[in-house]
């Protein structure tokens, strides 16, 4: 009897959990919790083990970039197309009415009318906010300017635990522009939910905005702060690499001063943790050496095959199948 209960209480939950991700739009990692991240990579690792469904037939998904984008944009559309749901949208502003003057607001609420979902990516910060509040669909953020990246954050949360075999009570060094990455500021923040050691090794000039800081500080959680990356290498589980992002300076001799401040090489590998892995959210410029393709510790192209499974889960949530 006691056990009918449990399992009755525990099939309440799951369906209420169920229910509140329901058509809810994902434009902030802060607007999931630590228990639902938990749940869409566990979703995930199911379609890692067998990615091709028909579960999105019938469905259509918006995919508005108009930023540019490989690795996000391509992932999206390839979870997508093995789910069996249908595309539409552009790969840039330039091919969109953006061209001949029409709003963000006008474009949302036009291809609204035409899908299911949207997914957008858009070159300003609270872009993607804005759009969720005109819109009857739900809109995923595929990234809004500097501000934040929530799919590639869980898709690096998946990377990480496939390779550490865990989330908590892990070091990780988030290394190169701090400032204005934000797959760092949305992956710096979900960690928080883990227990985490942050190492952070940038520049002075790109150093982690003060408010991710303080979140970081308000968990009660410890960062050090580094200028040099062989400092910090010997002591993390991950490494996190970013390039140095050119279009993200409005001052030329800024970026010139810091493009190159870090290049991880083979030879800084000799002496790492065993476990240690490499991440990075590419594209690569010359932050980490090619060199470093063929060691134990490189993962970011597996890394971005990943994503193709996390945006698997996200779309059957948000669109209430799985």
């Amino acid at each position: 009897m006691l056990v009918g209960v449990v399992f009755f209480v525990f099939l309440i939950n799951f369906i209420n959990a169920i229910d509140r991700m329901k058509n809810r739009s994902l434009i902030s990692i802060n607007d999931y919790t630590t228990e639902e991240y938990l749940r869409i990579l566990d979703t995930a690792e199911d379609f890692e083990a067998n990615p091709r469904q028909s579960l999105l037939n019938g469905y259509v998904i918006a995919s508005l970039f108009f930023e540019p984008s490989t690795r996000t944009r391509l992932s999206f559309e390839s979870a997508i197309s093995q789910l069996g749901g249908k595309i539409v949208g552009f790969s840039s502003s330039a091919s969109s009415s953006v061209q001949k003057g029409e709003s963000l607001k006008d474009t949302i609420l036009t291809v609204n009318n035409y899908c299911d979902l949207i997914v957008m990516r858009h070159p300003l910060e609270g872009s993607a906010r804005y759009a969720s509040e005109v819109a009857d669909v739900p809109i995923i953020n595929a990234g809004d300017g500097s501000n934040q990246h929530p799919t590639q954050c869980l898709l690096d949360l998946y990377s990480i635990r496939k390779t550490q075999g865990k989330l908590d009570n892990l070091n990780v060094a988030f290394v190169g522009d701090l400032k204005y990455g934000r797959t760092v500021h949305s992956l710096a923040i979900a960690l928080s939910g883990f227990n985490t050691t942050y190492h952070l090794v940038s520049p002075v000039e790109l150093k982690l905005p003060s408010a991710v800081k303080h979140y970081i500080k308000e968990k009660d959680l410890t960062y050090h702060q580094y200028t040099d990356l062989e400092e910090a290498l010997p002591h993390v589980d991950i490494v996190y690499m970013t390039r140095i992002q050119r279009e993200r300076f409005s001052d030329p001799m800024e970026y010139e001063r810091v493009k190159n401040s870090y290049v991880l090489t083979r030879n800084l590998l000799k002496d790492v943790k065993q476990n240690l892995k490499v991440l990075h959210p590419l594209p690569r410029v010359n932050e980490i050496s090619e060199d470093v393709d063929d060691t134990p510790q490189a993962y970011y192209f597996t890394q971005a095959l990943n994503g193709v499974y996390v945006r698997m889960a996200l779309l059957t949530t948000i669109l209430g199948i799985k």
